[in-house]
């Protein structure tokens, strides 16, 4: 398709959820609560870890590299959605959709890489417990919380750089809820064949071989548990994974779903992209205190009270 003018476009039209005008505040209500939780419970979690001497451990640690990549994929995405709901809202400047892509792709890539290395650091707790300390120390913690940081910002300047290097013309409608790689591949005045390789090489090949190596790690993790000879100490190790096995499965399923399916519908993918970018960085602080003790001992003594 040729452009008729290759002029880039300095802003792009948003056209926001497509629910009737009555649901418009509903959602503005929904997603602001939404924020400030998010906000609020990760702040918490980060708060809880950074402040008892008893949660400086590997887990934790990145469990608040967890929250510290919810604040920013939540901050990136949910301030943008509020503000289509406002009267001249749902323009987003050209340089602001650059930014936007840039960190959700950077943010997206992290955090998968990082809930792979959670699953490893439970696999060494769980099949080798002798060797853990010596193993997980707090040097191969950094370098493994770096390790996810270099490889999604090196995925997402790849991303980027296809996805922008398109011509646009002025076509500038974009039919979505914010700035996002599909959506903008259709305003395109050319071939996209090459970019859907690079998405599907690249987010295809970073989400499915996490995915792969979390599997894998959690079939060791199930039969060094089985071999556990108390209930007790079966119950104790399945708790210390179950979190994590729930967070991967709400964060991988709506990911794969929206990047890797072979054909897109805007409304749906709007609704899909609002999970791994609103629900799970909510849900993440909510799923590990309620299910992890210690944190739950931690929040009692915080605030004066006794978590059994």
């Amino acid at each position: 398709m040729e452009c008729p003018n290759e002029t880039a476009p300095t802003e792009f039209v948003l056209s926001g959820f497509p629910f009737p005008q009555e649901m418009q505040f509903p959602l503005l209500v929904f997603f602001f609560i939404m924020y400030f939780l998010t906000l609020s419970g990760n702040s918490l979690i980060i708060w809880v870890v950074v402040s008892d001497l008893q949660l400086h451990k590997p887990m934790y640690w990145f469990l608040c590299h967890l929250s510290i990549m919810d604040i920013a994929f939540s901050t990136v995405v949910v301030p943008r959605v509020i503000a289509g709901f406002i009267p001249g809202g749902k323009v987003i400047y050209f340089g602001e959709c650059v930014s936007q892509i840039f960190s959700l792709q950077f943010l997206g890539c992290a955090e998968s890489l990082l809930y792979t290395v959670m699953a490893y650091d439970r696999f060494l707790a769980i099949c080798k417990p002798l060797h853990y300390t010596n193993i997980m120390n707090w040097r191969a913690c950094l370098i493994l919380s770096l390790g996810t940081v270099i490889l999604g910002c090196l995925n997402s300047t790849l991303q980027t750089t296809f996805t922008f290097h398109l011509p646009y013309g002025q076509r500038n409608h974009l039919d979505y809820i914010f700035c996002d790689i599909p959506a903008l591949l259709k305003l395109a005045c050319a071939d996209t064949t090459v970019n859907e390789f690079v998405i599907l090489v690249g987010i295809g090949s970073v989400a499915m071989s996490c995915f792969l190596l979390i599997l894998t790690s959690y079939m060791y993790i199930i039969s060094a548990i089985l071999r556990i000879s108390t209930s007790e100490g079966r119950r104790r190790a399945f708790s210390t994974c179950t979190s994590h096995i729930t967070l991967v499965v709400i964060f991988y399923i709506p990911v794969v779903f929206h990047y890797l399916r072979p054909t897109s519908q805007d409304s749906i993918d709007s609704t899909v992209s609002m999970f791994y970018t609103t629900i799970t960085p909510f849900l993440n602080p909510v799923i590990y205190t309620l299910r992890n003790k210690e944190m739950k001992v931690t929040l009692g003594k915080r605030w004066g009270g006794n978590t059994k």
